[in-house]
């Protein structure tokens, strides 16, 4: 061990920042769940003051507007995930049987652009398309059915589908250079001997290119799972109205508005300790039933 830390000393001088600014920003903070079960006053310790225990869970788990975040937060993580998971692996596999290299790379980079767009600015622009007065969407829906303007930023009704749509149109291009690199390792030999064999190119997506890369897509299957109880708070947080908070309050939204706009440190500490644990608990059930149906796992 010492001959390579002497050797490549330059590689860890290398990881040292990294891995410091990964300690100060991902573990130390943790230190702050204490509050979850402390009582935090202005003015006092960090820390908090006295101990409470399991208050503030009681406490959170008998509040109807907790429920109903954590129902809109799973109903919308779950639709989410069943329609914007498969997109970026059919898209990969689609555009991999392109032929025309020129035309494969255009696609691929329009694809990914929409990642780079700020989420403030994404909302701005969707929220000028679907205007009432002038948006586009609205017009045409006016001037073609002639029917009455629709508030869809406003509407309960279609919060969610604006929401799985953007994050489509955000996200499918990006997720899918993932699948596209797992695709370009897979062996050329394995198309040639499904060719000899008569299979046709969707027979060796689903005998060649699909358990080839079933590795990799059990891999993101799992952190998606993970990341299930948290949704992209600023998304939801520019598209949330008070008209259409009986959809759009989620945990992160209910943590953001009990402990910075109410200043209830401890009580939004407990929810957030709530959300990490319940994803913990998703990651390992997961992995593991991951690791006894298909015998891939992230660890």
């Amino acid at each position: 061990m010492k001959v390579y830390l002497t050797r490549y000393w330059q590689l860890y001088a290398m990881l040292a920042l990294p891995l410091a600014l990964f300690l100060l920003f991902k573990y130390v903070p943790l230190i702050g769940n204490v509050l979850a079960f402390r009582r935090y006053r202005p003015g006092k310790s960090t820390f908090g003051t006295e101990w409470v225990g399991l208050y503030y869970f009681q406490r959170f788990f008998k509040d109807p507007a907790f429920w109903n975040a954590f129902r809109n937060t799973l109903v919308l993580s779950v639709l989410n995930l069943v329609i914007n998971f498969p997109i970026p692996i059919i898209f990969a596999i689609l555009l991999n049987e392109v032929r025309s290299i020129k035309f494969k790379k255009t696609v691929q980079t329009i694809s990914y652009m929409p990642r780079f767009v700020s989420t403030v600015v994404v909302i701005a622009i969707i929220g000028e398309l679907l205007s009432p007065s002038s948006g586009v969407i609205n017009k045409f829906l006016v001037n073609t059915f002639g029917i009455e303007p629709i508030y869809f930023m406003n509407d309960p009704k279609y919060f969610r589908l604006i929401y799985i749509l953007l994050d489509t149109w955000q996200f499918t291009g990006w997720t899918a250079i993932i699948y596209i690199a797992a695709i370009t390792s897979i062996p050329q030999e394995l198309y040639e001997a499904a060719t000899i064999d008569g299979a046709g190119h969707l027979q060796q997506i689903c005998y060649v290119t699909i358990p080839s890369i079933m590795p990799t897509i059990m891999v993101m299957l799992i952190l998606n799972v993970g990341r299930l109880l948290s949704l992209g708070f600023e998304k939801v947080l520019l598209m949330y109205t008070p008209a259409n908070s009986s959809v759009s309050d989620i945990l992160d939204t209910l943590v953001y508005r009990t402990g910075l706009a109410n200043q209830n440190y401890s009580y939004a500490t407990a929810i957030g300790l709530f959300s990490g644990v319940v994803g913990v608990i998703l990651v390992s059930s997961s992995n593991f039933l991951s690791r006894k149906l298909t015998g891939e796992s992230v660890y």
